[in-house]
């Protein structure tokens, strides 16, 4: 599953998300510090997606919110629609 999750106050404008399965598989931030979106999608790659949610969800920069929550917030969003295993 793939999808272009557009961001709200952060650096970063959007994330390229690509999924396999319940596991992470990609991770590219379009815009911001490109040295921390490289470090973070580096970081989540290859991880099931609800620990990384559980990990990131909540850490605050600016606004009350990151580039990390907002990953955590599309994947959120991503295993919601997701059809149910045997459906």
């Amino acid at each position: 599953m793939k999808t272009t999750y557009t961001t709200y106050g952060t650096c970063a404008r959007f994330i390229d998300i690509e999924l396999e399965g319940d596991t992470v598989a990609d991770v590219r931030f379009i815009g911001g510090c490109a040295g921390n979106a490289q470090g973070v999608s580096a970081l989540v790659k290859g991880l099931p997606v609800k620990e990384v949610v559980e990990r990131l969800q909540g850490l605050q920069c600016r606004g009350g919110t990151s580039c990390p929550d907002q990953l955590s917030q599309a994947l959120t969003g991503m295993l919601e629609k997701q059809e149910p295993i045997g459906a």
